[in-house]
């Protein structure tokens, strides 16, 4: 099978490289950490930055590694990875929150993997409660009761 690409498509399949290592552990300032399930096929991607007209987004390390450069990562990359950081903070923190607050309400140690009609919809209120305050507020009200529950 034989694919073409653009030098614009090509580039934002590096980007797409890029956002997909940093989320499976990768970090561009430390080449090492590149997950070993993917070193092969990333470094395939990379290295052909040179022949598809995008040199300038890659680097090589001393040891031959090719990995993302700032140009790649910046910008609206970082943006992205910013957003998506942000958003994955805040659903998850409502979403345990509720999730505890609604175990506590049931007298409950662990959820249930399925709720009733009934749970489902206090804890939607509950997450909706916390969007509304982490909205207003970000995390300005919220304290930690170290040994209770709050």
């Amino acid at each position: 099978m034989k694919v073409s690409f653009t030098t614009k498509e090509y580039a934002r399949l590096l980007e797409l490289v890029h956002l997909g290592l940093w989320v499976a552990g990768s970090r561009p300032d430390d080449p090492a950490t590149m997950p070993e399930r993917y070193t092969e096929l990333a470094q395939k991607a990379l290295a052909l930055a040179e022949p598809m007209g995008c040199a300038d987004l890659v680097e090589i390390d001393v040891n031959g590694q090719y990995f993302p450069n700032e140009k790649l990562t910046g910008g609206a990359v970082e943006e992205k990875l910013e957003h998506f950081v942000e958003d994955a903070f805040w659903s998850e923190l409502v979403g345990r929150l509720a999730e505890r607050d609604l175990r506590t309400e049931l007298g409950a140690t662990k959820m249930s993997d399925e709720l009733t009609e009934e749970e489902e919809e206090r804890f939607v209120a509950l997450e909706d409660n916390y969007w509304r305050e982490f909205e207003t507020s970000g995390v300005e009200h919220l304290v930690l009761l170290r040994g209770g529950k709050g």
